[in-house]
């Protein structure tokens, strides 16, 4: 679903990504993990096509990131970090501008908005404006937001920020859910321990390289996620 050639990305002759070579198939949900400044939110932004590549190419569901930019925006759901969002809008009325945009039937999004919402127990919050949302309440609707049109890919960057307890379970079946009726996540996170659980494969980005591939699984006895991650992310 997923496939990065060479991809990369540089700012003012600053590689932030180099040479990114990887596939993540339909039904996978893979990690993306780095220190601050690996890469991984470049990464994201280029697969959500707000930034174009320096170099490479990459596709997702068939449709080249550079040519066909409108039909990889209608398969994909995208939850950036540190959104900003309108707040003089309502929840409810964000979510009808999400929905118009992608042109969706407004009686199939409205069924899918309520299951979620009630899921993430803000229903009875969304005819607020969003400028009253706290922070976790805000990242519940990007949430909502990203997963009302049925994505064919989701691309996740720190998901669980400001999130509670309950709404990070709800988002971990949510995950599963949709790996299982073949989505392909990309999920990027601090949270190692939530990636280990949650992620069938994780990539570890370093200084705009993809350093290591591994599934959680594989991980060689006595090695927990986060330790492997700090011996590849000291190396030189």
């Amino acid at each position: 679903m997923i496939e990065l050639d060479r991809l990369a990305r540089s700012y003012g002759g600053r590689e932030a990504v180099r040479g990114l070579t990887l596939s993540v198939p339909d039904g996978e949900v893979f990690g993306l993990l780095g220190p601050n400044g690996a890469g991984k939110s470049t990464t994201l932004k280029m697969l959500a096509t707000l930034l174009k590549p320096s170099g490479g190419s990459a596709s997702i569901g068939g449709h080249d990131l550079a040519a066909e930019a409108d039909a990889v925006r209608r398969i994909i759901g995208y939850v950036p970090e540190g959104a900003e969002l309108y707040e003089a809008l309502s929840g409810e009325e964000f979510l009808d501008l999400v929905r118009d945009l992608h042109r969706l039937d407004p009686n199939a999004a409205e069924a899918v908005r309520r299951r979620l919402s009630d899921a993430f127990e803000l229903s009875s919050e969304l005819a607020r404006p969003i400028g009253e949302y706290s922070k976790g309440m805000k990242q519940k609707l990007l949430l909502i937001a990203a997963l009302q049109h049925d994505p064919k890919v989701l691309l996740l960057d720190e998901p669980l920020d400001g999130l509670d307890v309950s709404a990070q379970e709800v988002l971990k079946a949510i995950l599963r859910e949709r790996a299982a009726a073949g989505c392909a996540v990309v999920y990027s996170s601090h949270i190692l321990e939530i990636v280990e659980k949650v992620c069938d494969r994780v990539g570890i980005m370093h200084r705009g390289e993809l350093a290591m591939l591994v599934a959680p699984r594989q991980i060689a006895s006595g090695e927990t996620l986060s330790q492997l991650f700090l011996r590849i992310t000291a190396a030189p």
